[in-house]
């Protein structure tokens, strides 16, 4: 019972994590280039977890960003769910690869929620007129193994006691 609370403990920790790194603000001219740290971490835990972290999960995660960000309701929750839903079909043949092929399944992995977020913005004319558009995809990729490493470590020993 302990090990499954204290995995629950940080799997939330870690999306608190990402949320305020999605959160923070930056200058203007990182603002384009900040990775996607909430679908980064829906990965990590859809592919380590799947039997926990899960499509519906993921859909509330981007219900709250849609509302902490005051965009569309249910932009960000779609997004979030179909990367979720890759990440569960594909995690047992991803999770072989060394992190450097990961790196490109994860870019891979984050063109559905970016193309959904470029259509919605479109309907609404507020359309992206340049390339950095797609710059969290690349930033993303950088980050992949250090967000993977850095929760593979936090999983590992979320139910280990301490001893002093």
């Amino acid at each position: 019972m302990h090990h499954t609370s204290s995995m629950a403990l940080t799997i939330l920790l870690s999306f608190m994590a990402a949320i305020a790194l999605t959160m923070v603000s930056l200058p203007e001219w990182a603002i384009s280039y900040r990775p996607a740290w909430i679908p980064l971490v829906v990965i990590y835990w859809t592919m380590a977890l799947p039997q926990i972290m899960g499509v519906g999960l993921a859909w509330f995660l981007g219900l709250y960003m849609d509302a902490a960000q005051g965009t569309l309701l249910g932009q960000h929750a779609i997004g979030y769910a179909i990367t979720a839903y890759i990440s569960i079909r594909l995690h047992q043949r991803i999770r072989i690869h060394p992190l450097s092929q990961q790196t490109i399944a994860v870019g891979l992995m984050l063109l559905p929620s970016m193309s959904i977020t470029l259509w919605v913005k479109g309907i609404q004319g507020q359309a992206p007129d340049t390339w950095l558009y797609w710059a969290p995809i690349f930033t993303s990729m950088i980050v992949w193994p250090w967000v993977f490493l850095f929760l593979r470590w936090l999983r590992r020993n979320a139910g280990r006691s301490r001893q002093i």
